[in-house]
Protein backbone atom coordinates (compact mmCIF):
# COMPACT_ATOMS: atom_id res chain seq x y z
CA UNK A 1 0.00 0.00 0.00
CA UNK A 2 2.87 2.51 0.55
CA UNK A 3 4.49 1.64 -2.10
CA UNK A 4 1.42 2.50 -4.10
CA UNK A 5 0.68 6.07 -2.30
CA UNK A 6 4.74 6.50 -3.37
CA UNK A 7 3.98 6.07 -6.48
CA UNK A 8 0.87 7.97 -6.91
CA UNK A 9 2.47 10.78 -5.05
CA UNK A 10 5.44 10.60 -7.32
CA UNK A 11 2.85 10.69 -10.31
CA UNK A 12 1.50 13.88 -9.31
CA UNK A 13 4.85 15.40 -8.29
CA UNK A 14 5.94 15.11 -11.77
CA UNK A 15 2.46 16.31 -13.49
CA UNK A 16 2.12 19.47 -11.65
CA UNK A 17 6.18 19.62 -12.58
CA UNK A 18 5.70 19.02 -15.85
CA UNK A 19 2.09 21.56 -15.89
CA UNK A 20 4.66 24.16 -14.30
CA UNK A 21 7.03 23.05 -16.97
CA UNK A 22 4.64 24.10 -19.83
CA UNK A 23 3.06 26.98 -18.28
CA UNK A 24 6.35 29.11 -17.89
CA UNK A 25 7.12 27.79 -21.73
CA UNK A 26 7.29 30.95 -23.90
CA UNK A 27 5.18 30.96 -27.39
CA UNK A 28 8.53 31.27 -29.15
CA UNK A 29 10.21 28.53 -27.14
CA UNK A 30 7.79 25.70 -27.84
CA UNK A 31 7.70 27.14 -31.75
CA UNK A 32 11.37 26.85 -31.48
CA UNK A 33 11.13 23.34 -30.02
CA UNK A 34 8.96 22.21 -33.52
CA UNK A 35 11.58 23.93 -35.40
CA UNK A 36 14.58 22.46 -34.48
CA UNK A 37 13.14 18.92 -34.13
CA UNK A 38 11.41 18.42 -37.54
CA UNK A 39 11.50 14.88 -37.38
CA UNK A 40 9.39 14.77 -33.92
CA UNK A 41 6.90 16.95 -35.80
CA UNK A 42 6.17 15.63 -39.44
CA UNK A 43 2.46 16.02 -38.58
CA UNK A 44 2.20 19.30 -38.19
CA UNK A 45 2.89 22.11 -40.88
CA UNK A 46 3.63 25.65 -39.25
CA UNK A 47 3.10 28.81 -40.99
CA UNK A 48 5.31 31.92 -41.75
CA UNK A 49 3.89 35.13 -42.47
CA UNK A 50 5.26 36.99 -45.43
CA UNK A 51 6.30 40.58 -44.92
CA UNK A 52 4.93 40.31 -41.17
CA UNK A 53 1.22 39.02 -42.62
CA UNK A 54 -0.42 42.01 -43.91
CA UNK A 55 -3.13 40.05 -46.24
CA UNK A 56 -6.27 38.78 -45.81
CA UNK A 57 -8.33 36.99 -48.34
CA UNK A 58 -6.83 38.60 -51.20
CA UNK A 59 -6.70 41.75 -49.19
CA UNK A 60 -4.11 44.11 -47.69
CA UNK A 61 -5.25 44.71 -44.11
CA UNK A 62 -2.02 45.90 -42.61
CA UNK A 63 0.84 47.96 -44.06
CA UNK A 64 3.54 45.42 -44.94
CA UNK A 65 6.57 44.46 -42.42
CA UNK A 66 4.37 46.68 -39.80
CA UNK A 67 4.00 45.99 -36.54
CA UNK A 68 0.31 45.92 -36.66
CA UNK A 69 0.98 42.81 -39.07
CA UNK A 70 2.98 41.02 -36.66
CA UNK A 71 0.47 41.70 -34.26
CA UNK A 72 -2.06 40.00 -36.57
CA UNK A 73 -0.25 37.29 -37.17
CA UNK A 74 0.59 36.49 -33.32
CA UNK A 75 -3.04 36.23 -32.91
CA UNK A 76 -4.07 34.10 -35.60
CA UNK A 77 -1.37 31.59 -34.73
CA UNK A 78 1.32 31.80 -37.10
CA UNK A 79 4.60 30.48 -36.01
CA UNK A 80 7.13 32.73 -37.73
CA UNK A 81 6.74 36.32 -39.43
CA UNK A 82 9.09 37.45 -42.28
CA UNK A 83 10.38 41.13 -42.36
CA UNK A 84 12.78 42.93 -45.06
CA UNK A 85 16.23 44.86 -43.26
CA UNK A 86 17.40 47.75 -45.12
CA UNK A 87 19.86 50.36 -43.70
CA UNK A 88 19.02 54.06 -43.06
CA UNK A 89 21.40 57.12 -44.29
CA UNK A 90 23.43 56.53 -40.79
CA UNK A 91 23.27 53.43 -40.69
CA UNK A 92 20.25 51.55 -38.70
CA UNK A 93 18.69 48.43 -39.77
CA UNK A 94 14.98 49.33 -40.53
CA UNK A 95 12.11 47.12 -41.51
CA UNK A 96 11.35 48.26 -45.52
CA UNK A 97 11.31 45.65 -48.56
CA UNK A 98 11.80 48.38 -51.36
CA UNK A 99 15.01 50.43 -51.58
CA UNK A 100 12.56 53.24 -52.25
CA UNK A 101 10.08 54.49 -49.82
CA UNK A 102 7.02 55.29 -52.23
CA UNK A 103 4.76 52.29 -52.57
CA UNK A 104 4.98 51.75 -49.15
CA UNK A 105 4.85 54.97 -47.02
CA UNK A 106 4.06 58.54 -47.33
CA UNK A 107 7.61 59.42 -48.37
CA UNK A 108 9.40 59.54 -51.63
CA UNK A 109 12.59 58.59 -52.43
CA UNK A 110 15.59 55.95 -51.47
CA UNK A 111 15.28 54.45 -48.08
CA UNK A 112 19.37 55.14 -47.76
CA UNK A 113 19.20 58.76 -48.36
CA UNK A 114 16.86 58.76 -45.04
CA UNK A 115 18.47 59.25 -41.56
CA UNK A 116 16.20 57.55 -38.63
CA UNK A 117 14.98 60.57 -37.54
CA UNK A 118 13.81 61.32 -40.84
CA UNK A 119 12.42 58.50 -41.42
CA UNK A 120 10.40 58.51 -38.17
CA UNK A 121 8.19 61.23 -39.91
CA UNK A 122 7.41 58.75 -42.44
CA UNK A 123 3.94 56.88 -42.06
CA UNK A 124 3.43 53.21 -43.49
CA UNK A 125 0.48 52.76 -45.86
CA UNK A 126 -1.76 50.39 -46.71
CA UNK A 127 -0.67 49.61 -50.39
CA UNK A 128 -4.17 48.97 -52.18
CA UNK A 129 -6.48 51.19 -50.37
CA UNK A 130 -3.82 54.09 -49.89
CA UNK A 131 -4.76 54.89 -46.30
CA UNK A 132 -2.27 56.12 -44.13
CA UNK A 133 -1.48 54.36 -40.75
CA UNK A 134 -0.30 56.36 -37.48
CA UNK A 135 2.84 53.50 -37.62
CA UNK A 136 6.43 55.10 -38.88
CA UNK A 137 9.17 52.89 -40.10
CA UNK A 138 10.32 50.46 -37.63
CA UNK A 139 13.89 49.79 -36.83
CA UNK A 140 15.13 46.15 -36.09
CA UNK A 141 15.34 47.12 -32.42
CA UNK A 142 11.70 48.00 -32.54
CA UNK A 143 10.63 44.65 -34.41
CA UNK A 144 12.72 42.22 -32.33
CA UNK A 145 11.25 44.04 -29.24
CA UNK A 146 7.95 43.15 -30.72
CA UNK A 147 8.59 39.85 -31.09
CA UNK A 148 10.47 38.77 -28.80
CA UNK A 149 9.34 35.51 -26.77
CA UNK A 150 5.87 35.47 -28.75
CA UNK A 151 6.91 34.22 -32.33
CA UNK A 152 10.02 33.38 -34.82
CA UNK A 153 11.30 35.84 -37.06
CA UNK A 154 12.69 35.56 -40.64
CA UNK A 155 15.09 38.68 -41.58
CA UNK A 156 15.65 38.42 -45.42
CA UNK A 157 18.54 40.45 -45.66
CA UNK A 158 17.90 43.12 -48.69
CA UNK A 159 21.81 44.22 -47.84
CA UNK A 160 25.14 42.28 -48.33
CA UNK A 161 26.11 39.21 -46.38
CA UNK A 162 28.55 41.19 -44.33
CA UNK A 163 26.42 43.06 -42.80
CA UNK A 164 24.37 39.94 -41.04
CA UNK A 165 26.75 40.05 -38.42
CA UNK A 166 25.58 43.19 -37.24
CA UNK A 167 21.77 42.36 -37.28
CA UNK A 168 22.98 38.47 -34.93
CA UNK A 169 24.34 41.26 -32.71
CA UNK A 170 21.28 43.30 -31.81
CA UNK A 171 19.31 40.23 -31.91
CA UNK A 172 21.41 38.49 -28.80
CA UNK A 173 21.27 41.80 -27.20
CA UNK A 174 17.63 41.40 -26.55
CA UNK A 175 19.03 37.66 -25.78
CA UNK A 176 17.00 36.01 -28.46
CA UNK A 177 19.38 35.19 -31.10
CA UNK A 178 17.66 31.84 -31.44
CA UNK A 179 14.45 33.24 -32.40
CA UNK A 180 16.21 34.87 -35.49
CA UNK A 181 16.36 32.84 -39.01
CA UNK A 182 18.55 33.66 -41.65
CA UNK A 183 18.71 33.02 -45.02
CA UNK A 184 21.27 32.53 -47.71
CA UNK A 185 20.89 31.61 -51.89
CA UNK A 186 23.28 28.43 -52.47
CA UNK A 187 23.67 26.95 -55.56
CA UNK A 188 27.43 25.54 -55.85
CA UNK A 189 30.07 25.17 -53.24
CA UNK A 190 31.87 28.44 -53.62
CA UNK A 191 28.71 29.66 -52.36
CA UNK A 192 28.73 27.10 -49.62
CA UNK A 193 32.20 28.48 -48.53
CA UNK A 194 31.50 32.01 -48.80
CA UNK A 195 28.06 31.95 -46.81
CA UNK A 196 30.35 29.61 -43.77
CA UNK A 197 32.97 33.00 -43.89
CA UNK A 198 30.20 35.55 -43.22
CA UNK A 199 28.12 33.59 -40.67
CA UNK A 200 31.25 32.58 -38.67
CA UNK A 201 32.08 36.64 -38.42
CA UNK A 202 28.25 36.60 -36.87
CA UNK A 203 29.15 33.92 -34.15
CA UNK A 204 26.33 31.20 -33.42
CA UNK A 205 23.11 30.96 -31.48
CA UNK A 206 21.07 31.96 -34.50
CA UNK A 207 19.20 29.85 -37.49
CA UNK A 208 20.39 29.74 -40.66
CA UNK A 209 18.11 28.29 -43.64
CA UNK A 210 19.53 27.41 -46.69
CA UNK A 211 18.02 28.30 -50.05
CA UNK A 212 17.97 25.63 -53.11
CA UNK A 213 16.23 27.11 -56.24
CA UNK A 214 15.40 24.06 -59.06
CA UNK A 215 16.83 26.21 -61.49
CA UNK A 216 20.11 25.46 -60.41
CA UNK A 217 20.10 22.92 -57.92
CA UNK A 218 18.53 19.77 -59.59
CA UNK A 219 18.67 17.27 -57.40
CA UNK A 220 18.78 15.84 -53.11
CA UNK A 221 22.63 15.20 -53.25
CA UNK A 222 23.68 19.16 -53.13
CA UNK A 223 21.51 19.53 -49.99
CA UNK A 224 22.79 16.56 -48.28
CA UNK A 225 26.47 18.80 -49.00
CA UNK A 226 24.82 21.76 -47.32
CA UNK A 227 23.11 19.48 -44.79
CA UNK A 228 26.39 18.83 -43.96
CA UNK A 229 28.36 22.08 -44.02
CA UNK A 230 25.49 24.07 -41.52
CA UNK A 231 23.03 21.00 -39.67
CA UNK A 232 20.31 23.43 -40.89
CA UNK A 233 16.88 22.91 -38.96
CA UNK A 234 14.74 23.94 -42.24
CA UNK A 235 16.03 24.53 -46.15
CA UNK A 236 13.95 26.06 -48.55
CA UNK A 237 12.88 25.05 -51.53
CA UNK A 238 11.89 26.57 -54.72
CA UNK A 239 10.13 25.21 -57.87
CA UNK A 240 10.43 27.95 -60.32
CA UNK A 241 7.37 28.06 -62.77
CA UNK A 242 7.30 30.45 -65.40
CA UNK A 243 4.09 31.64 -66.47
CA UNK A 244 3.03 29.51 -69.67
CA UNK A 245 4.07 26.25 -67.90
CA UNK A 246 1.10 24.09 -66.32
CA UNK A 247 0.85 22.85 -62.61
CA UNK A 248 3.58 21.50 -61.28
CA UNK A 249 2.23 17.87 -60.59
CA UNK A 250 5.27 16.54 -58.58
CA UNK A 251 6.84 19.35 -56.87
CA UNK A 252 9.92 19.24 -59.15
CA UNK A 253 13.18 17.60 -58.65
CA UNK A 254 13.61 19.06 -55.14
CA UNK A 255 10.22 18.15 -53.53
CA UNK A 256 11.57 14.38 -54.44
CA UNK A 257 11.50 11.10 -52.16
CA UNK A 258 15.05 11.45 -52.00
CA UNK A 259 15.19 15.08 -50.75
CA UNK A 260 12.81 14.20 -48.32
CA UNK A 261 14.73 11.15 -47.29
CA UNK A 262 17.87 13.81 -46.53
CA UNK A 263 15.39 15.96 -45.24
CA UNK A 264 14.71 13.25 -42.32
CA UNK A 265 18.27 12.12 -42.18
CA UNK A 266 19.29 15.93 -41.44
CA UNK A 267 16.12 16.46 -39.09
CA UNK A 268 15.44 19.66 -40.98
CA UNK A 269 12.15 21.10 -42.39
CA UNK A 270 11.14 21.45 -46.16
CA UNK A 271 10.15 25.37 -46.67
CA UNK A 272 7.74 26.12 -49.62
CA UNK A 273 6.91 29.41 -50.75
CA UNK A 274 3.20 29.82 -51.81
CA UNK A 275 3.14 33.62 -51.81
CA UNK A 276 3.44 36.05 -54.86
CA UNK A 277 6.72 38.44 -55.94
CA UNK A 278 6.63 41.45 -57.37
CA UNK A 279 4.68 41.32 -60.44
CA UNK A 280 4.22 37.75 -60.75
CA UNK A 281 1.04 35.39 -59.17
CA UNK A 282 1.06 33.61 -55.81
CA UNK A 283 2.70 30.34 -56.93
CA UNK A 284 5.68 31.34 -59.32
CA UNK A 285 7.73 29.70 -56.22
CA UNK A 286 6.04 27.23 -55.92
CA UNK A 287 4.75 25.23 -59.32
CA UNK A 288 1.99 27.49 -59.79
CA UNK A 289 0.51 25.67 -56.63
CA UNK A 290 0.51 29.43 -54.80
CA UNK A 291 -2.18 31.40 -52.59
CA UNK A 292 -3.79 32.61 -55.67
CA UNK A 293 -4.88 29.11 -56.23
CA UNK A 294 -5.43 28.42 -53.22
CA UNK A 295 -7.74 31.46 -52.25
CA UNK A 296 -9.06 33.07 -55.34
CA UNK A 297 -10.10 29.64 -57.11
CA UNK A 298 -11.07 28.38 -54.09
CA UNK A 299 -8.86 25.21 -53.86
CA UNK A 300 -6.50 25.31 -51.12
CA UNK A 301 -5.60 21.83 -51.25
CA UNK A 302 -3.89 21.97 -54.70
CA UNK A 303 -2.17 24.57 -52.71
CA UNK A 304 -1.48 24.46 -49.30
CA UNK A 305 -2.37 20.54 -49.49
CA UNK A 306 -0.33 19.63 -52.40
CA UNK A 307 2.82 20.89 -50.64
CA UNK A 308 1.76 19.21 -47.11
CA UNK A 309 1.13 16.13 -49.34
CA UNK A 310 5.04 16.29 -50.23
CA UNK A 311 6.48 16.95 -47.07
CA UNK A 312 6.71 20.81 -46.67
CA UNK A 313 6.32 21.12 -43.02
CA UNK A 314 6.92 24.70 -43.13
CA UNK A 315 4.97 27.30 -45.85
CA UNK A 316 5.08 31.16 -45.89
CA UNK A 317 2.35 32.32 -47.37
CA UNK A 318 0.60 35.49 -47.52
CA UNK A 319 -2.40 33.71 -46.58
CA UNK A 320 -1.57 33.00 -43.42
CA UNK A 321 -4.79 33.18 -41.63
CA UNK A 322 -6.80 30.80 -44.88
CA UNK A 323 -3.87 28.76 -44.53
CA UNK A 324 -4.14 27.89 -40.64
CA UNK A 325 -7.90 26.96 -40.94
CA UNK A 326 -7.71 25.14 -43.94
CA UNK A 327 -4.52 22.87 -42.57
CA UNK A 328 -5.84 22.92 -39.15
CA UNK A 329 -9.41 21.55 -40.00
CA UNK A 330 -7.85 19.00 -42.60
CA UNK A 331 -5.39 17.66 -39.47
CA UNK A 332 -1.77 19.34 -40.63
CA UNK A 333 -1.84 21.53 -37.43
CA UNK A 334 -1.23 20.23 -33.86
CA UNK A 335 -1.88 22.81 -30.81
CA UNK A 336 0.23 23.96 -28.81
CA UNK A 337 0.33 24.21 -25.62
CA UNK A 338 -0.25 27.71 -25.05
CA UNK A 339 -2.85 28.16 -27.20
CA UNK A 340 -5.53 30.23 -26.28
CA UNK A 341 -8.43 31.72 -28.37
CA UNK A 342 -7.06 35.04 -29.06
CA UNK A 343 -8.91 38.11 -30.57
CA UNK A 344 -7.00 40.29 -33.50
CA UNK A 345 -6.96 44.11 -33.47
CA UNK A 346 -9.75 46.06 -33.03
CA UNK A 347 -8.79 47.97 -35.74
CA UNK A 348 -6.24 47.03 -38.72
CA UNK A 349 -4.82 50.62 -39.03
CA UNK A 350 -4.93 54.11 -36.94
CA UNK A 351 -5.78 56.47 -39.69
CA UNK A 352 -3.94 59.97 -39.64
Amino acid sequence: MRTLWLSLLLSTTLAVATSQSLAGETRASQILDRFEHANQWRDHVMIAAHRAGSMQARKTLYAENSLAAVEGSIAMGAEIVEVDVRRSKDGEFVIMHDSWLDRTTTCKGEVVKYTLAELKKCRLVIEGTGTVTDEPVSTLREMLAETKDRILINLDNKLEVTDLPGMIAIARDFGMADQVIVKENLWNRQRIDAAKVALAKAGGGFQFMPILADDAVHDAAFADEVGRAFSPRAIELINWRNGAETLTETGGALFSTRMRAEAVRGDWHLWADTYAIVNKPGGFLAGGRGDELAVAASLPREAWGFWADRGATIIQTDEPRAAIEWLTANGFRVPYTTDVKQTEPAHTASIN
